[in-house]
């Protein structure tokens, strides 16, 4: 059996598209199985309170290890 993981995670980087992404997981042999989007958070100062507010979405992808 390969060393390799059978799943991971690809996240889309902030100066990356989707295709780029897409790309560097088939080049690393993994097919997507599952798009998701994780909230980023980030805190801010409201009225002398602390308050998390969501600063963007990130977009990642599950893989699966392509069979050879």
């Amino acid at each position: 059996m390969g060393k390799g993981k059978k799943k991971e995670k690809f996240h889309v980087e902030e100066n990356e598209t989707i295709g780029d992404c897409l790309d560097r997981m088939a080049k690393a042999g993994y097919t997507p199985v599952r798009r998701m989007e994780e909230p980023v958070l980030k805190e801010v100062r409201k009225n002398g309170k602390i308050e998390v507010e969501v600063s963007h979405q990130r977009i990642v992808f599950e893989g699966k290890l392509t069979s050879k």
